[in-house]
């Protein structure tokens, strides 16, 4: 399977929860299809047997048709199949991802409004887009999580991420990054990096870009040098040889590009920078409720139909249930918001 899981299932999930799993097998493909077994679905109904009182609303904070959207709905789709109860994915964007956060944090917290929560709940607060944190709302399961990676074009001079900062180094200014917007996730992962190697900021030049695509455009033309985009959105460009990979910014390699090496292996770094994605609700929901979200979710993360689904886009699978998805919640703003005051970018 193409997934990593923080611990075994049966520490993840307590109760009638872990005994849904022991019964599939662990294994999503019980059920035939690539469902989940039908004795492991009904111990996760059997938890609250008064929820969901009717229709779930599912909030994504991004716009529809990209790569959250999509998880969103899949999930969304096997939630609506298994509660047996229809799942109503709502897209509510704006603020860069302000509005959408909002609104889960804003719910009633009986479960009929949950939401796709996204990495930049840790990030928007440094900013002062908001005051929005995970602290106000209750994480359930951890879904996704990929790792920045290092991508050059395929002629370029540099074979491995150490060549490449020792370059920097030595040329500071002269190298050209790009993969994301002003601030954003990406342009984090860059500072980072150079930050924990000693380097100044401004030692590479960041060019702002309207995402991932045109960045990547740009650097197989020649316009800038590399990009710190995830793995995923750069496997066209990796698959037609047009560019290549140096490093994963990840505590361990990313299983759908299990070539490319941490940067940790290289420069015996341990710094990381990561997006994830996960299921959460307003703080203070019902904890049968959470209980019974995170068995589903559990169940669904070892699907067969998800992890195909993550795999074709590019992401990967990481399952974290609801204690470990809080912890990681505030880690994670700590970690982003330290890095982001060492470069200049928190308000």
């Amino acid at each position: 399977m193409t997934h990593t899981r923080s611990r075994s299932l049966l520490s993840c999930l307590a109760g009638a929860a872990a005994l849904a799993l022991v019964a599939s097998g662990c294994s999503g493909g019980a059920g035939g299809g690539g469902g989940a077994d039908r004795d492991a679905v009904q111990a996760c109904n059997d938890i609250n047997a008064e929820y969901p009182n009717g229709p779930v609303e599912l909030i994504v904070p991004w716009a529809a048709g990209g790569g959250t959207d999509g998880v969103a709905r899949l999930i969304g789709d096997q939630l609506s199949t298994q509660m047996g109860s229809n799942i109503n994915v709502v897209n509510r964007t704006g603020g860069s991802g302000v509005v959408g956060h909002q609104a889960m944090a804003d719910a009633e917290p009986d479960g009929q409004t949950i939401g796709l929560v996204t990495v930049e709940i840790g990030m928007m607060h440094w900013q002062g887009l908001t005051d929005l944190t995970g602290e106000d709302l209750t994480a359930i399961s951890q879904m996704n999580e990929d790792g920045a990676g290092i991508t050059v074009a395929a002629d370029a001079q540099w074979e491995t991420a150490e060549e490449l900062l020792t370059y920097i180094e030595e040329h500071p200014g002269e190298v050209t990054s790009s993969g994301t917007g002003q601030g954003g996730i990406w342009h984090l992962a860059l500072l980072g990096m150079l930050l924990d190697n000693g380097l100044p900021v401004d030692s590479v030049n960041f060019v702002p870009s309207e995402g991932a695509a045109p960045a990547l455009q740009e650097m197989v033309a020649g316009g800038i040098d590399m990009t710190t985009n995830s793995l995923g959105e750069s496997q066209t460009m990796l698959d037609s040889d047009r560019a290549k990979a140096l490093a994963v910014m990840g505590t361990e390699r990313d299983p759908n590009f299990p070539d490319v090496p941490t940067l940790e292996e290289q420069t015996g770094s341990d710094y990381n920078m990561t997006v994830w994605r996960g299921i959460a609700g307003p703080e203070d929901m019902d904890p049968t409720v959470v209980e019974e979200l995170e068995c589903h979710l559990g169940l669904i993360a070892e699907s067969d139909e998800f992890n195909q689904f993550m795999a074709d886009s590019g992401l990967g699978v990481k399952y974290r249930g609801a204690e470990e998805f809080q912890q990681l919640m505030a880690e994670d703003d700590a970690a982003k918001g330290e890095v982001m005051k060492e470069a200049g970018l928190a308000k």
